[in-house]
């Protein structure tokens, strides 16, 4: 079976469930799943929605429903339809309680709670669309994390990947015959990180990107192989001269240049011995 209904149901926003959802499948070579997704289900009304349209489209059903109450009749409903109802969260919440040893509150969307972390985040996002591709360079020190680099090398999506986790990162490009900022120099307080990529991805990349905005793929030196081998090695030997940290993402994906660089952050301020 390649393709298949996979049904989450969750009473928030469906991130939860449907992240889960994401790891187990990429496990599974040729496994296509058409997704349905239930989120703010909260009502028994609701969940006999979504009972009725898992009777259109039987399939695996994945939730995260903290409410005791609303568990049983979708549970039941799959189970007459004979298509497995899988709880996601129940292992790790039964493991933490038994740690605990006190019962979860039950209450749905508590990971959204406007809370100072969440207005950490927000404020962080900010700071990030704000700080994007050299600008705002004057307030540079205020940053948690500056990523510097040549063109194409993710450091905008890294840096919204690292916001969404309430860190502030700015990113300053590295462009042939154009000085860094002094600003950048100047920085004390945040953690300064490269990323470079492999010359031949790198054209690859950059090629993608003209023909996505329409442009026409010359042979400048945006795309010339000679050319962009030198860009990157003289922003390698940038990186060297400044004692940056290098991570290579050629054939990483953002998730984990963030991680690497959220682990480098972690090394300096202490917290890794």
């Amino acid at each position: 079976m390649s393709g298949f209904h996979l049904h989450l149901v969750s009473d928030s926003t469906g991130d939860t469930v449907h992240a889960v959802a994401r790891a187990c499948l990429v496990q599974f070579e040729g496994a296509d799943a058409i997704e349905h997704i239930w989120s703010m289900v909260r009502t028994k009304s609701q969940i006999e929605r979504v009972v009725h349209g898992v009777s259109i489209n039987p399939g695996v059903v994945l939730y995260t429903l903290v409410n005791e109450n609303l568990r049983p009749p979708l549970v039941d409903g799959c189970r007459k339809l004979q298509v497995p109802a899988i709880p996601v969260l129940d292992p790790v919440i039964g493991a933490l309680a038994s740690f605990l040893g006190r019962k979860s509150r039950g209450l749905p969307g508590q990971q959204h709670l406007l809370d100072n972390l969440y207005f950490q985040r927000i404020d962080a996002m900010t700071f990030a669309l704000n700080h994007d591709d050299g600008q705002s360079v004057w307030g540079l020190n205020d940053a948690d994390v500056i990523l510097v680099g040549v063109s194409r090398t993710s450091k905008t999506p890294t840096c919204i990947y690292l916001a969404n986790r309430g860190i502030k990162a700015a990113n300053v490009p590295v462009v042939p015959g154009v000085e860094l900022p002094p600003e950048l120099f100047a920085t004390t307080r945040p953690l300064v990180v490269a990323l470079t990529n492999d010359p031949e991805r790198l054209i690859q990349v950059r090629k993608n990107r003209l023909n996505m905005l329409h442009q026409q793929e010359d042979r400048t030196d945006y795309t010339d192989l000679a050319a962009v081998r030198e860009e990157v090695l003289l922003a390698r030997r940038l990186f060297t001269q400044q004692h940056w940290p290098v991570i290579d993402v050629t054939r990483r994906s953002i998730e984990e240049t963030a991680a690497a660089i959220l682990k480098l952050l972690t090394r300096r301020q202490g917290g890794e011995a």
